[in-house]
């Protein structure tokens, strides 16, 4: 290994001259990508007045879950998508959330909870996101898809394109309203899928945490069909769903501590069966679970020698993630096992990955935390070598003297 000591040393460069080149360098940044895997335990057996249910957190870590995978349909709960597919608009610029749209005929036409919208009446989209997402309106469903897509048909397909990209292997979309379907259906793993992404969207819990509100100057009163968002500590949401095919369905989203829950439950026989089952499972998560955030030492990120670099090291960095679920009183089991190069080869670009960390817990994988060069190292060439020749020779022996 070529130490920074023989960089700097007149007899060392003398060497490199006769020899051309020589032996340096460096690189490492990093980064972190969250594994989703499950942290589900056998042994735990809730009582859930639902036919299908699934509790994860906000990075899709599994945390219960029973009969997650059984296609049901998902009843209005399907306005989550729909709510996801607005919001992207929004952020991508295609739709401002104070333009003016209209409802058309056939968007006035839908049964269903509604908020009797007129044929050719106009309303801010804002408030059509509101009643979409407190009141559950199929109507206002209706015209968010009209006004991102054009057309119900049109919509659908960018609804089941988003599932698939997402991998919602279990779902397939026939409306943006949740009304009863052929075909129309989903399970509550994919619900949790699509509850988490709606909510990386800012804004989104604006709406969603909305108890009570109004539209048209107070002339129509919006309650919320999510009863959690009143009565439950920290809940953020989601989406009820009630349909004869259905039952009672919910996506129950909280808050506390730092810690995000998605608890999804489907087929209950009534109401209050699936705000029961939604909090037994949220209670169970909070109850049970807690962040961890992983440490590395400073042996861990020491900086890796570089061959034939500009430099004899490269600086390595880590994006550590702070939210990674943990059984409570579990941190001590914790292992993180590092990997890394001993040496790298010059040129090294700045983020190439060079080694990780394995964060798990009883055999199972947390996180794996990506090391990465924090800096560009170039390789040395002959215009290099001459330079830090010329700098070498020009020091006085006697400087400082």
């Amino acid at each position: 290994m070529i130490s920074l000591r023989q960089i700097n040393n007149r007899r060392f460069f003398k060497k490199l001259a006769v020899c051309s080149i020589a032996l340096i360098g460096g690189i490492w940044m990093s980064g972190m990508t969250a594994l989703a895997e499950e942290t589900t335990d056998a042994s735990v057996q809730l009582e859930i007045p639902a036919k299908s249910c699934i509790l994860t957190d906000s990075a899709g870590n599994v945390l219960y879950e029973d009969n997650a995978d059984q296609q049901m349909p998902p009843a209005s709960i399907t306005k989550i998508m729909t709510l996801l597919l607005t919001f992207e608009a929004l952020d991508a610029g295609t739709l401002s959330i104070d333009q003016t749209v209209t409802c058309s005929e056939y968007a006035a036409s839908m049964g269903g909870t509604q908020i009797w919208l007129e044929p050719g009446e106009e309303m801010v989209l804002s408030d059509i996101i509101k009643a979409t997402a407190v009141n559950s309106a199929n109507d206002c469903a209706m015209v968010l898809a009209e006004t991102v897509a054009g057309s119900e048909e049109a919509f659908v397909a960018m609804m089941n394109e988003k599932a698939a990209q997402l991998g919602m292997t279990g779902t397939r979309f026939e409306n943006p309203t949740g009304l009863d379907a052929d075909g129309h259906l989903s399970t509550a793993r994919d619900i949790a899928i699509m509850s988490a992404e709606l909510l990386k969207h800012e804004g989104v819990t604006d709406y969603t945490t909305i108890w009570m509100d109004s539209l048209r100057n107070g002339e129509t009163g919006l309650v919320n069909t999510n009863k959690l968002v009143r009565y439950y500590t920290g809940c953020t949401g989601l989406k009820t769903g009630t349909t004869d095919g259905a039952g009672s369905c919910l996506s129950a989203t909280a808050t506390r501590d730092g810690v995000s829950l998605i608890a999804v439950s489907m087929g209950s026989e009534t109401s209050n069966d699936r705000f029961a089952s939604c909090r037994t499972l949220l209670d169970y998560g909070f109850a049970s679970f807690e962040n961890y955030t992983p440490q590395l030492s400073e042996e861990d990120l020491t900086p890796i020698p570089t061959v034939g670099g500009q430099t004899a090291e490269v600086n390595l960095t880590a994006d550590i993630p702070s939210g990674i679920l943990i059984p409570k009183g579990a941190a001590d089991q914790v292992e993180v096992t590092i990997t890394r190069e001993s040496s790298v080869t010059a040129p090294v670009e700045a983020g190439t990955e060079l080694g990780n960390a394995i964060v798990s817990l009883n055999g199972k994988t947390l996180a794996e935390i990506k090391l990465r060069s924090a800096d560009s190292v170039e390789k040395i060439d002959f215009t290099f070598a001459l330079c830090r020749l010329w700098q070498l020779f020009t020091v006085s022996p006697f400087a400082g003297e």
